[in-house]
């Protein structure tokens, strides 16, 4: 688990997500840890690499049923809730 100190820092490890590179799981100092899944627009490869990997399509429907319950968040708003003392 990498540690996040900066937005800066944050937005780096997202853009080098990818097909391979798919899930991010970092701890910000003062927020907590966080699962970041890098989902492509094109639904078919979605689909193939879950029923390839039975443990992602645990992590997908448990994170979808988080978001549905309300504890999910979108980068947008996780970059806006975090200040400079977060990363002290």
């Amino acid at each position: 688990m990498e540690k996040v100190r900066s937005a800066k820092e944050l937005l780096e490890y997202i853009s080098n997500m990818n097909r391979e590179n798919s899930v991010c799981q970092f701890f910000i100092p003062g927020k907590g840890k966080f699962t970041l899944v890098f989902q492509e627009e094109d639904e078919q490869s979605i689909s193939a690499d879950v029923e390839a990997n039975p443990e992602l399509k645990k992590m997908i429907n448990e994170s979808r049923e988080q978001y549905k319950q309300g504890f999910g968040m979108s980068t947008s708003e996780l970059l806006k809730s975090l200040t400079p003392k977060d990363f002290v």
